[in-house]
């Protein structure tokens, strides 16, 4: 029998996602990273125990590290392993990327993000993201359009009755 397709749509795909990086940090370039993982961790993502909330990439010696991310054992699959749930896990970008990770880092003053991991195909990616945080200001701002915009859509919906 022949397999259908999927569709290729990213929510279906994804495992884990940052919403307070949108609020906290002006989001630019994005960058997809593979993840270096053990076998345990493998299966505590399938089974969806993972948190990138308040995770972040460092790069030191040329090869880039998410820190901060929550991966937590699952009992039966990591009986035999000493796992750490908070290690810092390799992330395997080209040589290209990060030098341009390093090169926004030192020059522009940006910061490294994670907001989405997903799969694709059979493999976990990460979505980083460059970012510069927000002032307070910035993030009030951006609440009174988001309220403004969804006064504007409750109004036309109104008078489209």
């Amino acid at each position: 029998m022949a397999k259908t397709k999927k569709k290729n749509g990213n929510n279906s795909n994804l495992i884990a996602q940052n919403k307070k990086a949108k609020h906290e940090f002006f989001l630019e370039d994005n960058f997809e990273a593979g993840m270096e993982l053990q076998g345990w961790e493998v299966k505590s993502i399938r089974e969806g125990k993972v948190n990138i909330s308040e995770c972040y990439v460092i790069i030191q010696n040329n090869e880039a590290f998410l820190v901060g991310s929550r991966i937590t054992p699952l009992n039966s699959a990591s009986t035999h392993v000493v796992a750490d749930p908070v290690r810092p896990r390799k992330l395997l970008l080209n040589r290209k990327q990060i030098d341009n990770l390093i090169g926004a880092r030192d020059r522009d003053g940006y910061s490294m993000v994670a907001t989405r991991m997903y799969w694709k195909r059979c493999w976990v990616k990460l979505e980083v993201r460059l970012a510069k945080g927000k002032k307070m200001h910035d993030k009030r701002s951006d609440i009174k359009d988001k309220d403004w915009a969804r006064q504007k859509e409750r109004m036309m919906k109104t008078k489209l009755r």
